[in-house]
Protein backbone atom coordinates (compact mmCIF):
# COMPACT_ATOMS: atom_id res chain seq x y z
CA UNK A 1 0.00 0.00 0.00
CA UNK A 2 1.23 3.58 -0.77
CA UNK A 3 1.57 5.78 1.63
CA UNK A 4 -0.48 9.03 0.41
CA UNK A 5 1.72 12.25 -0.32
CA UNK A 6 1.43 14.74 -3.01
CA UNK A 7 4.53 16.34 -3.99
CA UNK A 8 4.03 19.67 -6.59
CA UNK A 9 6.35 21.24 -8.93
CA UNK A 10 10.07 20.87 -8.60
CA UNK A 11 11.24 23.41 -5.76
CA UNK A 12 11.63 22.67 -2.43
CA UNK A 13 11.01 18.75 -2.50
CA UNK A 14 12.88 18.00 0.55
CA UNK A 15 10.44 20.75 2.29
CA UNK A 16 7.44 19.59 0.90
CA UNK A 17 7.67 15.97 1.38
CA UNK A 18 9.32 17.22 5.46
CA UNK A 19 5.92 19.56 6.09
CA UNK A 20 3.66 16.87 4.79
CA UNK A 21 5.25 13.62 6.78
CA UNK A 22 5.40 16.12 9.65
CA UNK A 23 1.67 17.10 9.44
CA UNK A 24 0.72 13.02 9.19
CA UNK A 25 2.85 12.01 12.35
CA UNK A 26 1.41 15.14 14.28
CA UNK A 27 -2.03 14.60 13.25
CA UNK A 28 -2.17 10.58 13.91
CA UNK A 29 -2.19 10.05 10.29
CA UNK A 30 0.87 8.27 10.86
CA UNK A 31 0.57 6.42 14.06
CA UNK A 32 3.02 5.80 17.06
CA UNK A 33 4.72 2.62 15.55
CA UNK A 34 4.17 2.61 12.28
CA UNK A 35 6.55 2.01 9.52
CA UNK A 36 7.65 3.78 6.86
CA UNK A 37 7.89 3.01 3.20
CA UNK A 38 12.00 2.46 2.49
CA UNK A 39 13.52 5.61 1.19
CA UNK A 40 14.73 3.94 -2.21
CA UNK A 41 10.53 2.95 -2.40
CA UNK A 42 9.28 6.01 -1.35
CA UNK A 43 11.67 8.22 -4.01
CA UNK A 44 10.20 5.88 -6.82
CA UNK A 45 6.53 6.49 -5.44
CA UNK A 46 7.00 10.17 -5.72
CA UNK A 47 9.57 11.05 -8.51
CA UNK A 48 12.29 12.42 -6.65
CA UNK A 49 15.66 11.32 -5.68
CA UNK A 50 16.34 8.89 -3.30
CA UNK A 51 18.45 11.31 -1.75
CA UNK A 52 15.89 13.81 -1.02
CA UNK A 53 13.83 11.42 1.20
CA UNK A 54 17.31 10.18 3.19
CA UNK A 55 17.70 13.80 4.42
CA UNK A 56 14.25 14.29 5.57
CA UNK A 57 14.37 10.75 7.16
CA UNK A 58 17.44 11.81 8.57
CA UNK A 59 15.75 15.29 9.68
CA UNK A 60 12.35 13.96 11.41
CA UNK A 61 14.97 11.56 13.32
CA UNK A 62 17.24 14.32 14.57
CA UNK A 63 14.05 15.75 15.78
CA UNK A 64 12.78 12.67 17.72
CA UNK A 65 10.07 12.12 15.31
CA UNK A 66 11.03 9.32 13.39
CA UNK A 67 13.34 6.63 14.44
CA UNK A 68 15.53 3.97 12.48
CA UNK A 69 15.66 0.15 13.76
CA UNK A 70 18.86 -2.05 12.40
CA UNK A 71 17.49 -4.39 9.61
CA UNK A 72 14.06 -3.47 10.28
CA UNK A 73 13.25 0.27 8.53
CA UNK A 74 12.09 3.22 9.27
CA UNK A 75 9.19 3.59 11.97
CA UNK A 76 6.94 6.73 13.59
CA UNK A 77 8.50 6.88 17.38
CA UNK A 78 6.26 5.75 19.85
CA UNK A 79 7.18 8.78 21.42
CA UNK A 80 6.81 11.36 19.27
CA UNK A 81 5.29 15.08 20.67
CA UNK A 82 1.46 15.05 20.84
CA UNK A 83 -0.91 16.29 17.78
CA UNK A 84 -2.06 20.01 19.42
CA UNK A 85 -4.96 20.44 21.17
CA UNK A 86 -8.51 19.06 19.28
CA UNK A 87 -11.59 20.46 19.34
CA UNK A 88 -13.91 18.94 22.31
CA UNK A 89 -17.41 18.51 22.68
CA UNK A 90 -18.05 21.68 24.50
CA UNK A 91 -16.19 23.61 21.73
CA UNK A 92 -19.10 22.70 19.05
CA UNK A 93 -21.85 24.05 17.84
CA UNK A 94 -23.68 20.94 18.15
CA UNK A 95 -22.43 20.52 21.99
CA UNK A 96 -25.77 20.07 23.96
CA UNK A 97 -27.14 17.61 21.11
CA UNK A 98 -24.23 15.89 21.86
CA UNK A 99 -25.18 16.23 25.34
CA UNK A 100 -27.80 14.69 25.70
CA UNK A 101 -26.94 11.06 23.64
CA UNK A 102 -23.71 11.50 26.60
CA UNK A 103 -26.18 11.32 29.06
CA UNK A 104 -28.12 8.17 27.72
CA UNK A 105 -27.25 5.38 29.92
CA UNK A 106 -26.13 1.62 29.03
CA UNK A 107 -28.17 -0.78 31.75
CA UNK A 108 -27.91 -4.11 29.35
CA UNK A 109 -24.19 -3.43 27.98
CA UNK A 110 -22.22 -5.93 28.06
CA UNK A 111 -18.82 -6.75 29.91
CA UNK A 112 -15.63 -6.76 27.80
CA UNK A 113 -13.94 -9.98 27.91
CA UNK A 114 -11.61 -8.67 30.28
CA UNK A 115 -14.12 -7.50 32.81
CA UNK A 116 -16.31 -10.56 32.63
CA UNK A 117 -16.65 -11.95 36.18
CA UNK A 118 -16.56 -16.16 36.63
CA UNK A 119 -19.77 -16.50 37.47
CA UNK A 120 -21.97 -14.27 35.10
CA UNK A 121 -26.04 -13.95 35.92
CA UNK A 122 -26.19 -11.53 33.28
CA UNK A 123 -29.28 -11.42 30.79
CA UNK A 124 -29.40 -11.64 26.90
CA UNK A 125 -26.43 -13.89 26.58
CA UNK A 126 -26.58 -17.35 25.41
CA UNK A 127 -24.90 -20.68 26.43
CA UNK A 128 -21.38 -20.41 23.98
CA UNK A 129 -20.37 -24.13 24.74
CA UNK A 130 -23.71 -25.46 23.02
CA UNK A 131 -22.90 -23.63 19.90
CA UNK A 132 -23.01 -25.93 17.04
CA UNK A 133 -19.25 -25.15 15.87
CA UNK A 134 -18.86 -27.90 13.56
CA UNK A 135 -22.50 -27.36 11.65
CA UNK A 136 -21.89 -23.44 11.67
CA UNK A 137 -18.71 -23.88 10.02
CA UNK A 138 -19.93 -26.10 7.37
CA UNK A 139 -22.34 -23.56 6.48
CA UNK A 140 -20.05 -20.67 6.27
CA UNK A 141 -17.30 -22.33 3.70
CA UNK A 142 -20.49 -22.98 2.11
CA UNK A 143 -21.29 -19.63 2.23
CA UNK A 144 -17.88 -18.28 0.99
CA UNK A 145 -18.42 -21.02 -2.12
CA UNK A 146 -21.25 -18.88 -2.97
CA UNK A 147 -19.87 -15.63 -2.48
CA UNK A 148 -17.10 -16.35 -5.11
CA UNK A 149 -19.80 -17.51 -7.59
CA UNK A 150 -21.42 -14.15 -7.44
CA UNK A 151 -21.51 -11.00 -9.10
CA UNK A 152 -19.49 -8.75 -7.10
CA UNK A 153 -22.51 -6.42 -7.00
CA UNK A 154 -24.72 -5.24 -3.70
CA UNK A 155 -27.16 -7.65 -1.80
CA UNK A 156 -30.54 -6.80 -1.84
CA UNK A 157 -31.28 -4.30 1.14
CA UNK A 158 -34.10 -7.05 2.26
CA UNK A 159 -31.98 -9.79 2.36
CA UNK A 160 -31.22 -13.21 0.95
CA UNK A 161 -33.94 -14.37 -0.79
CA UNK A 162 -32.57 -17.81 0.50
CA UNK A 163 -32.73 -16.57 4.31
CA UNK A 164 -35.87 -14.57 3.97
CA UNK A 165 -37.50 -18.34 3.00
CA UNK A 166 -36.04 -19.97 5.89
CA UNK A 167 -37.18 -17.36 8.22
CA UNK A 168 -40.23 -17.30 6.94
CA UNK A 169 -40.65 -21.15 7.47
CA UNK A 170 -39.19 -20.82 10.41
CA UNK A 171 -41.10 -18.80 12.23
CA UNK A 172 -44.24 -19.96 10.92
CA UNK A 173 -42.83 -23.77 12.41
CA UNK A 174 -42.15 -22.23 15.11
CA UNK A 175 -44.38 -19.24 16.28
CA UNK A 176 -47.57 -19.66 14.20
CA UNK A 177 -46.10 -16.45 11.97
CA UNK A 178 -49.01 -15.44 9.30
CA UNK A 179 -45.79 -14.06 6.65
CA UNK A 180 -44.33 -14.85 2.94
CA UNK A 181 -41.02 -14.10 2.04
CA UNK A 182 -41.84 -10.96 0.51
CA UNK A 183 -43.08 -9.71 3.90
CA UNK A 184 -39.53 -10.01 5.65
CA UNK A 185 -36.77 -7.24 6.33
CA UNK A 186 -33.22 -9.06 7.32
CA UNK A 187 -31.85 -6.38 9.98
CA UNK A 188 -28.72 -6.16 12.13
CA UNK A 189 -30.08 -7.63 15.36
CA UNK A 190 -33.42 -6.99 16.80
CA UNK A 191 -32.57 -3.45 17.81
CA UNK A 192 -31.92 -2.36 13.46
CA UNK A 193 -35.15 -3.75 13.36
CA UNK A 194 -36.66 -1.01 15.77
CA UNK A 195 -34.56 1.77 14.88
CA UNK A 196 -35.95 0.97 10.93
CA UNK A 197 -39.26 0.92 11.96
CA UNK A 198 -38.99 4.08 14.53
CA UNK A 199 -37.52 6.39 11.39
CA UNK A 200 -40.48 5.65 8.93
CA UNK A 201 -43.39 6.02 11.96
CA UNK A 202 -42.06 8.46 14.48
CA UNK A 203 -41.81 12.74 13.84
CA UNK A 204 -40.35 14.51 16.73
CA UNK A 205 -42.76 14.83 19.38
CA UNK A 206 -44.59 11.53 18.49
CA UNK A 207 -46.11 9.17 21.03
CA UNK A 208 -44.58 6.10 21.93
CA UNK A 209 -46.13 4.02 24.28
CA UNK A 210 -44.64 1.10 26.08
CA UNK A 211 -44.58 -1.31 29.07
CA UNK A 212 -43.37 0.21 32.35
CA UNK A 213 -40.66 -1.38 33.32
CA UNK A 214 -40.03 -2.10 30.01
CA UNK A 215 -36.89 -2.60 27.62
CA UNK A 216 -34.67 0.37 28.07
CA UNK A 217 -32.37 0.10 24.82
CA UNK A 218 -35.92 0.71 22.90
CA UNK A 219 -37.00 3.85 24.82
CA UNK A 220 -33.83 4.90 24.84
CA UNK A 221 -34.26 4.91 20.90
CA UNK A 222 -37.65 6.10 20.48
CA UNK A 223 -36.18 8.89 23.26
CA UNK A 224 -33.03 9.73 20.87
CA UNK A 225 -35.34 10.28 17.93
CA UNK A 226 -37.55 12.89 19.13
CA UNK A 227 -40.25 10.84 20.62
CA UNK A 228 -42.28 11.46 23.60
CA UNK A 229 -42.39 8.22 25.29
CA UNK A 230 -45.65 7.08 27.19
CA UNK A 231 -44.86 4.81 30.07
CA UNK A 232 -47.85 2.66 30.58
CA UNK A 233 -47.75 -0.01 33.81
CA UNK A 234 -47.80 -3.59 33.43
CA UNK A 235 -49.77 -6.24 35.54
CA UNK A 236 -49.72 -10.05 35.25
CA UNK A 237 -51.81 -10.15 32.12
CA UNK A 238 -49.49 -7.89 30.71
CA UNK A 239 -49.69 -4.12 29.37
CA UNK A 240 -52.57 -2.12 30.70
CA UNK A 241 -54.14 -1.38 27.28
CA UNK A 242 -56.75 1.35 28.76
CA UNK A 243 -53.56 3.68 30.09
CA UNK A 244 -52.00 3.95 26.68
CA UNK A 245 -52.85 7.39 25.28
CA UNK A 246 -54.90 9.00 22.17
CA UNK A 247 -52.72 10.13 19.68
CA UNK A 248 -50.02 7.44 20.23
CA UNK A 249 -48.46 6.21 16.77
CA UNK A 250 -45.89 3.49 18.11
CA UNK A 251 -46.58 1.08 20.42
CA UNK A 252 -43.75 -1.55 21.73
CA UNK A 253 -44.51 -4.65 23.80
CA UNK A 254 -43.03 -8.18 24.63
CA UNK A 255 -46.03 -10.28 24.90
CA UNK A 256 -44.85 -13.55 24.78
CA UNK A 257 -42.04 -13.01 27.52
CA UNK A 258 -42.59 -9.62 29.03
CA UNK A 259 -39.32 -7.93 29.70
CA UNK A 260 -37.97 -7.77 32.16
CA UNK A 261 -40.84 -9.44 34.66
CA UNK A 262 -41.31 -12.59 32.06
CA UNK A 263 -45.21 -13.19 32.15
CA UNK A 264 -47.34 -13.59 29.33
CA UNK A 265 -49.65 -11.56 28.19
CA UNK A 266 -53.15 -12.81 28.50
CA UNK A 267 -55.34 -13.53 25.41
CA UNK A 268 -58.00 -10.89 26.35
CA UNK A 269 -55.31 -7.98 26.84
CA UNK A 270 -54.21 -8.88 23.52
CA UNK A 271 -57.41 -8.54 21.89
CA UNK A 272 -57.87 -5.37 23.74
CA UNK A 273 -54.41 -4.12 22.48
CA UNK A 274 -54.94 -4.68 18.77
CA UNK A 275 -58.54 -3.13 18.63
CA UNK A 276 -56.69 -0.03 20.22
CA UNK A 277 -54.09 -0.22 18.14
CA UNK A 278 -56.85 0.34 14.72
CA UNK A 279 -58.14 2.84 17.10
CA UNK A 280 -55.41 5.27 16.80
CA UNK A 281 -53.97 4.54 13.66
CA UNK A 282 -50.92 2.55 15.34
CA UNK A 283 -48.47 0.26 14.82
CA UNK A 284 -47.62 -2.16 17.44
CA UNK A 285 -44.00 -3.24 17.60
CA UNK A 286 -44.11 -7.23 18.95
CA UNK A 287 -40.58 -8.17 20.06
CA UNK A 288 -40.41 -11.49 20.50
CA UNK A 289 -36.91 -11.65 21.82
CA UNK A 290 -36.53 -15.44 23.45
CA UNK A 291 -39.92 -17.08 23.21
CA UNK A 292 -38.45 -20.41 21.29
CA UNK A 293 -37.96 -21.98 25.04
CA UNK A 294 -40.88 -22.80 26.56
CA UNK A 295 -40.55 -24.39 29.55
CA UNK A 296 -44.78 -24.86 31.25
CA UNK A 297 -47.62 -24.38 29.94
CA UNK A 298 -49.31 -24.59 26.18
CA UNK A 299 -47.41 -22.66 23.56
CA UNK A 300 -49.11 -19.00 22.88
CA UNK A 301 -49.68 -17.90 19.77
CA UNK A 302 -47.73 -14.17 18.64
CA UNK A 303 -49.59 -10.91 18.69
CA UNK A 304 -49.01 -10.73 14.76
CA UNK A 305 -50.74 -14.06 14.19
CA UNK A 306 -54.03 -12.45 15.96
CA UNK A 307 -53.52 -9.28 13.68
CA UNK A 308 -56.39 -9.38 10.39
CA UNK A 309 -55.92 -5.38 9.73
CA UNK A 310 -52.31 -5.14 9.39
CA UNK A 311 -51.03 -3.41 12.67
CA UNK A 312 -48.59 -6.03 14.21
CA UNK A 313 -44.84 -6.05 12.96
CA UNK A 314 -43.23 -8.81 14.82
CA UNK A 315 -39.56 -8.70 15.26
CA UNK A 316 -37.06 -11.45 15.57
CA UNK A 317 -33.48 -12.45 16.19
CA UNK A 318 -31.29 -15.31 16.49
CA UNK A 319 -28.82 -13.41 18.83
CA UNK A 320 -30.69 -15.10 21.82
CA UNK A 321 -30.90 -18.23 19.63
CA UNK A 322 -27.06 -18.70 18.51
CA UNK A 323 -24.82 -15.91 19.59
CA UNK A 324 -25.13 -12.37 19.52
CA UNK A 325 -21.64 -11.23 18.05
CA UNK A 326 -23.82 -12.46 14.62
CA UNK A 327 -25.79 -9.62 14.79
CA UNK A 328 -28.62 -11.03 12.68
CA UNK A 329 -32.47 -10.29 13.39
CA UNK A 330 -35.34 -9.81 11.13
CA UNK A 331 -38.70 -7.62 10.96
CA UNK A 332 -41.86 -9.29 9.81
CA UNK A 333 -43.54 -5.56 8.30
CA UNK A 334 -47.41 -5.00 7.44
CA UNK A 335 -47.80 -4.10 3.63
CA UNK A 336 -48.76 -0.69 4.55
CA UNK A 337 -44.75 0.29 5.98
CA UNK A 338 -42.98 -2.69 3.96
CA UNK A 339 -41.84 -0.01 1.38
CA UNK A 340 -40.59 2.60 3.83
CA UNK A 341 -38.80 0.81 6.08
CA UNK A 342 -36.98 -1.15 3.01
CA UNK A 343 -36.33 2.32 1.63
CA UNK A 344 -34.79 3.44 4.98
CA UNK A 345 -32.75 -0.31 5.32
CA UNK A 346 -31.17 0.89 2.06
CA UNK A 347 -30.06 4.45 3.38
CA UNK A 348 -28.50 3.39 6.42
CA UNK A 349 -26.54 0.70 5.75
CA UNK A 350 -27.54 -0.61 2.40
CA UNK A 351 -27.61 -4.63 3.62
CA UNK A 352 -26.41 -6.78 5.73
CA UNK A 353 -23.43 -8.70 5.39
CA UNK A 354 -24.25 -11.60 3.03
CA UNK A 355 -21.15 -13.85 4.31
CA UNK A 356 -23.79 -14.82 8.04
CA UNK A 357 -26.57 -14.27 5.44
CA UNK A 358 -26.09 -17.53 3.30
CA UNK A 359 -24.72 -19.83 6.30
CA UNK A 360 -27.83 -18.96 8.35
CA UNK A 361 -30.25 -19.63 5.20
CA UNK A 362 -28.16 -22.91 5.35
CA UNK A 363 -28.00 -23.34 8.77
CA UNK A 364 -31.93 -23.23 9.27
CA UNK A 365 -32.82 -25.33 5.99
CA UNK A 366 -30.49 -28.17 6.97
CA UNK A 367 -32.39 -28.26 10.47
CA UNK A 368 -29.17 -27.42 12.82
CA UNK A 369 -31.28 -24.18 14.16
CA UNK A 370 -34.04 -26.46 15.28
CA UNK A 371 -31.53 -29.36 16.93
CA UNK A 372 -29.80 -26.64 18.75
CA UNK A 373 -32.76 -24.84 20.08
CA UNK A 374 -33.67 -28.49 21.33
CA UNK A 375 -30.43 -29.27 22.48
CA UNK A 376 -30.18 -25.95 24.18
CA UNK A 377 -34.31 -25.76 25.39
CA UNK A 378 -33.17 -28.90 27.96
CA UNK A 379 -30.01 -27.47 28.83
CA UNK A 380 -32.06 -23.92 29.91
CA UNK A 381 -34.27 -26.01 31.58
CA UNK A 382 -32.35 -27.48 33.97
CA UNK A 383 -30.92 -24.36 35.14
CA UNK A 384 -34.26 -22.60 35.08
CA UNK A 385 -35.14 -25.44 37.18
CA UNK A 386 -32.19 -25.11 39.55
CA UNK A 387 -32.54 -21.29 40.28
CA UNK A 388 -36.32 -21.28 40.63
CA UNK A 389 -35.31 -24.48 43.99
CA UNK A 390 -32.19 -21.91 45.36
CA UNK A 391 -34.99 -18.71 45.41
CA UNK A 392 -38.00 -21.15 46.99
CA UNK A 393 -35.14 -22.52 49.55
CA UNK A 394 -32.26 -21.20 51.31
CA UNK A 395 -32.73 -17.39 49.03
CA UNK A 396 -36.70 -17.43 49.98
CA UNK A 397 -36.03 -15.34 52.98
CA UNK A 398 -34.99 -12.36 50.56
CA UNK A 399 -36.39 -13.60 46.61
CA UNK A 400 -39.34 -14.55 45.54
CA UNK A 401 -39.33 -15.76 41.63
CA UNK A 402 -42.05 -14.02 38.71
CA UNK A 403 -43.94 -17.03 37.48
CA UNK A 404 -42.15 -17.25 33.93
CA UNK A 405 -42.59 -20.25 31.61
CA UNK A 406 -40.25 -18.79 28.60
CA UNK A 407 -36.74 -17.17 27.75
CA UNK A 408 -33.64 -17.85 29.42
CA UNK A 409 -34.17 -15.14 32.32
CA UNK A 410 -35.96 -14.75 35.49
CA UNK A 411 -36.68 -11.65 37.44
CA UNK A 412 -36.17 -12.05 41.47
CA UNK A 413 -38.37 -9.07 43.30
CA UNK A 414 -37.10 -8.18 46.82
CA UNK A 415 -39.63 -9.51 49.64
CA UNK A 416 -37.94 -7.34 52.16
CA UNK A 417 -36.21 -4.00 52.33
CA UNK A 418 -32.55 -5.70 50.79
CA UNK A 419 -29.89 -2.63 49.67
CA UNK A 420 -29.83 -4.22 45.99
CA UNK A 421 -26.80 -2.02 44.65
CA UNK A 422 -24.50 -3.10 48.09
CA UNK A 423 -25.22 -6.77 47.17
CA UNK A 424 -23.70 -6.25 43.89
CA UNK A 425 -21.23 -4.58 44.56
CA UNK A 426 -20.14 -7.09 47.52
CA UNK A 427 -21.05 -10.04 44.67
CA UNK A 428 -18.35 -8.37 42.22
CA UNK A 429 -15.54 -8.89 44.63
CA UNK A 430 -16.40 -12.61 45.12
CA UNK A 431 -16.42 -12.61 41.07
CA UNK A 432 -20.59 -13.16 40.78
CA UNK A 433 -22.03 -10.55 38.36
CA UNK A 434 -25.89 -9.72 39.53
CA UNK A 435 -27.70 -7.09 37.70
CA UNK A 436 -30.57 -4.92 39.44
CA UNK A 437 -34.59 -4.91 37.54
CA UNK A 438 -34.93 -0.90 38.74
CA UNK A 439 -32.73 0.08 36.10
CA UNK A 440 -35.43 -1.06 33.61
CA UNK A 441 -38.44 0.78 35.59
CA UNK A 442 -38.52 4.59 34.31
CA UNK A 443 -42.60 6.46 35.54
CA UNK A 444 -43.78 3.20 37.73
CA UNK A 445 -42.99 2.22 41.62
CA UNK A 446 -39.48 0.29 41.20
CA UNK A 447 -39.84 -3.23 42.45
CA UNK A 448 -36.49 -3.45 43.73
CA UNK A 449 -35.09 -6.71 42.57
CA UNK A 450 -32.73 -9.04 40.42
CA UNK A 451 -32.41 -9.39 36.71
CA UNK A 452 -30.99 -13.40 36.77
CA UNK A 453 -29.64 -14.52 32.66
CA UNK A 454 -29.26 -18.05 33.23
CA UNK A 455 -27.82 -18.26 29.55
CA UNK A 456 -24.13 -18.02 29.58
CA UNK A 457 -24.35 -19.49 33.33
CA UNK A 458 -23.26 -23.24 33.29
CA UNK A 459 -25.36 -25.45 35.08
CA UNK A 460 -22.46 -26.30 37.65
CA UNK A 461 -21.82 -23.05 38.48
CA UNK A 462 -25.07 -22.19 39.68
CA UNK A 463 -24.63 -23.50 42.99
CA UNK A 464 -21.30 -22.43 44.16
CA UNK A 465 -22.45 -19.02 42.14
CA UNK A 466 -25.88 -18.57 44.66
CA UNK A 467 -24.08 -19.68 48.00
CA UNK A 468 -21.99 -16.78 47.56
CA UNK A 469 -25.29 -14.72 46.92
CA UNK A 470 -26.54 -16.13 49.90
CA UNK A 471 -23.72 -15.86 52.44
CA UNK A 472 -23.20 -12.14 51.08
CA UNK A 473 -27.58 -11.31 52.24
CA UNK A 474 -26.74 -12.74 55.26
CA UNK A 475 -23.77 -10.71 55.96
CA UNK A 476 -25.33 -7.33 54.87
CA UNK A 477 -28.94 -8.87 56.73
Amino acid sequence: MQLHLVITGRKDLAAQLYQQLREAIATGRLSAGAQLPPSRLLAEQLGVSRKTVSDTYATLTYEGLLVGKIGRGTFVNAWAPQPDRVQTAADLACAANLGKWAALPSPMRHPTDDSILRYEFIGGATTRNQFPQDEWRRCTQDALRRIAQNSGFYSQPEGLPALRSSIAGHIAFSRGVKCRDSDIVVTNGAQQALDLIARVVLEPGSIVAMEDPGYSPARQLFVAMGASVASVPVDEHGIQVENIPDGTRLIYVTPSHQFPLGMPMSLPRREALLARAIELGAIIIEDDYDSEFRYAGRPTDSLQSMDTRGVVTYVGTFSKTLLPELRLGYAVLPPAIYGAVLKAKQLTDQHCSTLPQWALAKFISEGYLLKHIRRCHSVYAGRRERILQRLAGDLSPWFEAVPTVAGFHMAALCKVPVDVALLIELARQVDVGLYPLDVFYHDAAVRPGLIIGFGAMETLDIDPALDKVRDILQQIG
